[in-house]
């Protein structure tokens, strides 16, 4: 198993947990969907459960670099 993907699977754990709790926020603090939250609840752990590999695998890389952020800006403006 490559450390890009260990990496995305214990990070996707954390990014799960964050979405999941922005979204039960989203949903009890709106009327309609807290009306129906037999319906959004479910539908929120399911596109939660859908978005995590894809957030995961977009920050993994940036886990095993040190300084990413620098080497960012040096790559998009290397004159300085």
């Amino acid at each position: 198993m490559s450390v890009h993907l260990q990496l995305a699977i214990m990070v996707g754990l954390m990014i799960n947990a964050i979405l999941f709790g922005i979204g039960i926020v989203t949903v009890l603090s709106v009327p309609f969907l807290a009306d129906n939250a037999k319906y959004s609840i479910p539908a929120l752990v399911a596109i939660c459960f859908c978005i995590t590999p894809f957030v995961a695998w977009f920050m993994a890389p940036r886990l095993r670099l040190r300084y990413w952020r620098e080497r960012e800006l040096s790559e998009k403006n290397p004159s300085t």
